[in-house]
């Protein structure tokens, strides 16, 4: 007869990573029937939320960001590698300024918290939370994001970034203290988050490699890599699979145990298979964006028990802007994870001596007609450098032009005369061309590519990430090219490359509007061409793959 023995589902031995104090103010402390309890006053939540936020939109993780210096130190890594590495830490550079953030989604708000049971606060901790981060948005320069619902059919933007999605669980461990757990998720990287229901035929080491190859493959990168990649296996429930799937492409879970225990069924990290799936990453050739090694910084494998007739499995990413913080509430004070404010030492001395492959310069204002002529003669891969005019327009105002089109109305003139760049800026900071302006994901405006072309416009589509095969197909029929930006250095892009920036069509979208702007030296690949080339699509090739049995022991 077995006898009881309780484990955490999650074992977390505790991590304390560099923290630095914020202030004082706002706590105290209360002694009842002996016991100590800590006193957070409102103010308190709202003050670490708007730091938090502030910080994780604009810092980065020190070994984040040694990791992006080893790509540009590893012979291994391609050009187009070294390439995206270079503009990354070159916009972590910016971004550390404190006023271009990081990336132009800034992000759903997302806090899970663990209060101690011998805290006491006045109120809704959730409210008090979202205050800060209403302040965040509203003081910073950050894009709103949040879509209300108002009916099942429409949505309008809250215009603050809220609601936030803020969970709160009681703390046994530490009665006294209040641990938060700060994520901005970009849409990119949320929508490569995926869940999988498999059976028990799939765990064994040559079905689960082939299996894992065929998704990571599916990833692409539009989530903009390198990734973070997590793998979660197994779950009592596929919700709470999914859920630490995400806390563990944090790194929330690092100090997990690395082996399981049969009588208690606690979750563990496999860090073999994770060396095994780091390994099938770099084999894929689809690198850091544009072919190479680097399509993750690393990876998390986690095994949790099962029930016995659903094996659930979740993927998740955390993407180049690798956005979260922990911080903390004790008796000493607030405290938020101490992030890296000078990243510019992880640059080389010199970048021209890593970017040694040839860079083609595309004159955006010339005729359409000569901007296709003179792309048709490279291959796909090639490495640009844009000048000129871009009209930006994406999911909103793509909707709003196929019902031009729908109703019998030609396709707007700027759709014909420019290329398209599917992108959205955040707030354009006083004495500053524009904001943070990074490309979107281009899959979202896949289903639009035939028709806009048929139309006489979308020729040339600038944007990031893989697309459909409808898209090659179309671009084949009509003579059209799709090319590749980096995703993630949109701070770079607002301070280096976009010139000016004005509304020409549907403001009333605000962010979403149809934008004209002036860029010059602007890095793109050319992904998709006219001749029915995809780039992706020769790279994200199956490859032979096997793994080692880890012992029972």
């Amino acid at each position: 007869m077995a006898s009881f023995k309780y484990t955490e589902l999650l074992p977390l031995p505790e991590h304390k990573p560099e923290m630095r104090l914020i202030t004082k103010e706002g706590i105290s402390t209360t002694e009842v029937d002996g016991r100590k309890f800590l006193n957070i006053a409102p103010e308190v939540f709202e003050k670490v939320a708007f730091e938090a936020i502030h910080d994780i939109s604009h810092y980065l993780r020190t070994a984040h960001l040694e990791q992006l210096r080893r790509i540009i130190d590893d012979p291994e890594a391609s050009p187009n590698d070294r390439f995206v590495a270079i503009d990354l830490l070159k916009n972590a550079n910016i971004s550390a300024g404190g006023v271009l953030p990081m990336c132009q989604d800034t992000g759903t708000a997302i806090i899970s918290a663990k209060r101690g049971s011998r805290v006491l606060t006045p109120g809704n901790d959730e409210e008090h939370l979202s205050h800060g981060i209403f302040d965040a948005y509203e003081r910073l320069n950050l894009r709103y994001s949040q879509l209300s619902p108002v009916t099942m059919w429409e949505e309008k933007n809250t215009g603050t970034n809220l609601p936030a999605q803020i969970e709160i669980a009681v703390d046994t461990k530490h009665h006294d203290q209040y641990q938060l757990l700060y994520i901005a998720k970009g849409g990119g990287s949320a929508n490569k988050s995926f869940l999988y229901q498999e059976t028990r035929a799939i765990l064994n080491p040559q079905s689960l490699l082939k299996w894992l190859e065929e998704k990571l493959i599916s990833l692409g990168t539009s989530a903009c890599p390198p990734y973070h990649l997590a793998i979660v296996i197994g779950g009592t429930s596929a919700e709470h699979t999914a859920k630490t799937a995400k806390l563990a492409s944090t790194h929330y879970l690092d100090n997990m145990p690395r082996k399981g225990d049969a009588a208690t069924g606690h979750g563990f990290r496999d860090i073999e298979l994770e060396a095994e799936v780091l390994k099938l990453t770099q084999s894929l050739g689809i690198g850091a964006q544009f072919g190479g090694k680097y399509f993750c910084h690393d990876v998390r494998v986690v095994r949790l028990p099962r029930h016995g007739a659903s094996l659930p499995i979740a993927i998740a990413v955390s993407c180049s802007a690798d956005r979260q913080a922990k911080a903390k509430i004790t008796k000493e004070g607030i405290f938020i994870e101490d992030l890296e404010r000078d990243p510019a030492h992880f640059l080389p001395e010199t970048t021209d001596e890593h970017l040694a492959d040839d860079v083609v310069k595309i004159d955006l204002s010339k005729p359409m007609s000569e901007i296709r002529a003179e792309l048709s003669k490279y291959p796909v891969k090639t490495r640009l450098s844009l000048t000129g005019t871009l009209v930006v327009a994406r999911d909103l105002a793509h909707a709003r032009i196929k019902a031009l089109l729908d109703s019998g109305k030609p396709l707007p003139e700027y759709m014909q005369k420019y290329a398209v760049y599917y992108a959205g800026p955040a707030k354009t900071p006083t004495g500053y061309a524009s904001g943070s302006f990074g490309p979107t994901t281009a899959g979202r405006m896949d289903s639009y590519v035939d028709q806009f072309q048929a139309a006489g416009g979308s020729f040339v589509m600038l944007a990031k990430g893989n697309r459909s095969k409808q898209v090659t197909e179309a671009c084949k029929k009509h003579g059209g090219f799709y090319l590749g930006s980096i995703g993630g250095p949109a701070a770079r892009l607002a301070q280096d490359c976009i010139k000016k920036v004005e509304v020409l069509d549907f403001e009333e979208l605000g962010m979403e509007a149809v934008w004209k702007i002036e860029v010059e030296d602007f890095p793109a690949f050319i992904v998709v061409d006219d001749k029915g080339n995809d780039f992706f699509a020769e790279t994200l090739r199956p490859v032979s793959t096997t793994i080692r049995v880890r012992s029972a022991e």
